[in-house]
């Protein structure tokens, strides 16, 4: 019966095999593909991937505070400005 060490060089061994064997496939397979792609000119949709078009944008939130010094504004959203740290919020909501 093999030893652990015997046992676990092999397992090593095997695992190297197994990369190497997979990495060919895999570019043979994407050469494959290439030339089906090519051949038929399928496009990218007809696959079912999207485009690489932009994401609508989302509108902007309306402002919640308001700095009465500066006039600079904050939604309320992402990290607190400077100007509101350790203060009470209630004294900079902006009446609608």
């Amino acid at each position: 019966m093999p030893s652990y060490k015997q046992l676990t060089a092999q397992l090593e061994k095997l695992h190297k095999e197994v990369a190497v064997a997979r990495e060919k496939e895999i570019a043979q397979a994407i050469t494959e593909i290439k030339e089906k792609i090519a051949e038929y000119d399928i496009t990218a949709e007809e696959l079912g991937f999207s485009s690489r078009a932009a994401a609508p944008c989302k509108k902007p939130l309306p402002a919640r505070y308001r700095n009465p010094k500066t006039g600079e504004t904050w939604s309320g959203r992402g990290r607190a400005p400077g100007w509101l740290a350790g203060k009470n919020r209630n004294r900079f909501l902006i009446q609608d």
